[in-house]
């Protein structure tokens, strides 16, 4: 069984202060993308296995696709440990801020859910999911959503308008802790995320914004310069993603995307062009196990 686990950009993303639990008020607008991870499930031998094909990826409990399995396990109510075998083959990076991780961990409620034939419904996989993490909820619903409370309190939006997308990651990566740590730290970074939330610029029919954007760019400068470059080589908007450091570019035609992207080339960067995807392409609840994949595959 073959599922596949969508990346995401925060097309918005407005923090509106700590909540008294220590995470953070988040109102941010999520949009799926073609970019995607595969994961493929097979039964087990008795144990729990999973095998990807990038070695930053942790095999163990760390993985949210482990800690998936065992929460799907306990709440059918089975006895002993887990037992299945996966393989993720990943193309979606680490640390970039476009929710890899988080995908995986929910492609595995769902492939695990199916694989032990467990029978747990989507509005309790749904409550599993929160337990992963702020971001799970999004991936199985997906298509364009938003995010409220921690970021999983999780309305569907009708979908946005089709747009093609230049993915700049450079060569770190921003853990989401440290971005917060940093917004909380930089007091004229929150006046201005005020501002933003109050009165956001709108290119190409979106807005496009991200509060976290100012502080993860003044200790990172580089990310000024990526989104200046896209800019000029014709974004209709540009931004950082999530917690980053993966800065995003909207285009409105493929043509103009894969030159944009040209234009980019810096041993420094990994540039990718994609596509926004739509709920029903990118829904693990809605979709079936492989279906299309072959149509989004020629596109990353």
């Amino acid at each position: 069984m073959e599922l596949r686990a969508h990346a995401k950009i925060n097309l918005s993303l407005a923090v509106l202060g700590t909540r008294p639990d220590g995470y953070h008020e988040l109102r941010t607008v999520f949009q799926s993308l073609a970019l995607h991870d595969t994961l493929e499930f097979e039964p087990g031998d008795g144990r729990l296995s999973i095998a990807c094909s990038s070695p930053r990826v942790p095999l163990d409990e760390r993985n949210l696709a482990w800690k998936a399995a065992r929460l799907v396990w306990e709440a059918a109510g089975r006895a002993g440990l887990p037992s299945g075998r996966l393989r993720i083959a990943k193309r979606v990076p680490v640390q970039g801020g476009l929710g890899g991780g988080s995908a995986d961990g929910a492609a595995a409620l769902v492939g695990w859910n199916r694989l032990w034939d467990a029978g747990l419904a989507p509005d309790r996989l749904r409550q599993l999911a929160r337990g992963l993490g702020a971001d799970v909820p999004f991936f199985l619903s997906a298509g364009t959503a938003l995010g409220l409370d921690r970021g999983d309190d999780i309305r569907p939006l009708a979908d946005a308008p089709p747009r093609w997308v230049v993915l700049v990651m450079p060569g770190f990566g921003v853990s989401t802790p440290q971005a917060f740590r940093w917004w909380d730290e930089d007091e004229s970074a929150r006046a201005g995320a005020r501002a933003a939330a109050a009165d956001p610029a709108e290119r190409g029919g979106l807005a496009v914004f991200n509060d976290l954007e100012a502080p993860v760019s003044r200790r990172h400068p580089e990310l000024a310069d990526i989104r200046a470059r896209l800019a000029a080589a014709g974004a209709l908007a540009a931004a950082m993603t999530g917690s980053g450091s993966t800065m995003f570019g909207l285009f409105d035609g493929e043509p103009r995307a894969r030159a944009a992207a040209g234009g980019l080339a810096d041993r420094r960067w990994r540039v990718a062009v994609t596509r926004t995807a739509t709920r029903e392409e990118a829904a693990l609840l809605a979709a079936g196990p492989g279906d299309g994949a072959g149509d989004l595959r020629r596109l990353v």
